[in-house]
């Protein structure tokens, strides 16, 4: 005997619709940053197993594939293509019939050039609001010993070295701030789940990428995390987050390429 349905109850249809959600949901972090966490989980594993402490073991981020430097070089040009379909995918997914017309999926996070000035304005503040703590939590990390010394750049100096590193500062933005904030917390808000609880799944899925760095990186990011979600609640724009992100992977990678051996970081 079926139980009649109630006010505000959902109809099949909408049941189908949210189960295929949650499973396209599951299928995009599958193919990019939740793949990426659970191998952080299984390096962070076999860091803490090793046998030498995490305050005595290294993470390096951009390394050198081959010594030839053209090969090296297409080695790294095709990694940060093929990291990027992910983003292409998402945003497709995001596009929305209407009519006879496509509402962008771009446009709907708010990846496009609408703002350019406002967007590299707050992209720019946002990078100087995290920075500060992000670095705060590496180093009392490093003084705790769970975390380890991070390499952020191991490449062989050739004339594309610091024009690849910028490459790669823009691919890990576009990749984490349009599917960890960007894609997820649309499509969570979408299934209905609570504000608190799709920022507290982007915060920790961006925190758990990076514990193949120790736990400093990991708290460190879940701020991050917790404070772009905030802010694309505020002003459904991803691009700033975008921008910050780059500015301030450019700065790790370029700084520890260029300085590492002054510094003596190297």
């Amino acid at each position: 005997m079926s139980v009649p349905a109630q006010p505000g109850d959902a109809t099949p249809p909408e049941r189908a619709a949210r189960r295929r959600l949650i499973a396209e949901i599951w299928i995009v972090l599958g193919v990019s940053l939740a793949a990426s966490a659970l191998y952080a989980v299984i390096d962070l594993v076999g860091k803490l197993t090793a046998g030498p402490p995490l305050a005595a073991q290294t993470a390096t981020v951009n390394r050198s594939v081959t010594p030839r430097p053209y090969l090296d070089l297409s080695y790294q040009l095709a990694g940060i293509a093929v990291t990027l379909v992910p983003v292409v995918l998402v945003v497709w997914l995001l596009s929305q019939p209407a009519g006879d017309l496509v509402r962008s999926g771009a446009r709907r996070i708010g990846l496009d050039g609408a703002a350019p000035g406002r967007d590299l304005l707050h992209g720019a503040g946002l990078a100087a609001v995290i920075g500060i703590p992000g670095l705060a939590f590496y180093l009392v990390g490093r003084e705790l010993g769970i975390t380890v010394s991070v390499v952020a750049s191991a490449l062989n100096a050739h004339w594309w070295t610091v024009p690849v590193l910028i490459l790669q500062a823009v691919k890990n933005a576009a990749l984490e701030e349009v599917i960890v904030v960007g894609y997820l917390l649309t499509r969570l808000q979408r299934i209905g789940w609570p504000t608190w609880a799709a920022f507290g799944a982007s915060a920790v899925l961006r925190g758990a990428y990076h514990l193949y760095q120790g736990f400093g990186p990991f708290l460190g990011n879940l701020v991050m995390g917790l404070v772009f979600a905030e802010y694309f609640r505020r002003r459904r724009r991803v691009m700033p987050l975008v921008i910050a992100h780059t500015l301030l992977d450019i700065v790790a990678f370029v700084g520890y390429q260029l300085f590492a051996e002054v510094l003596g970081l190297a």
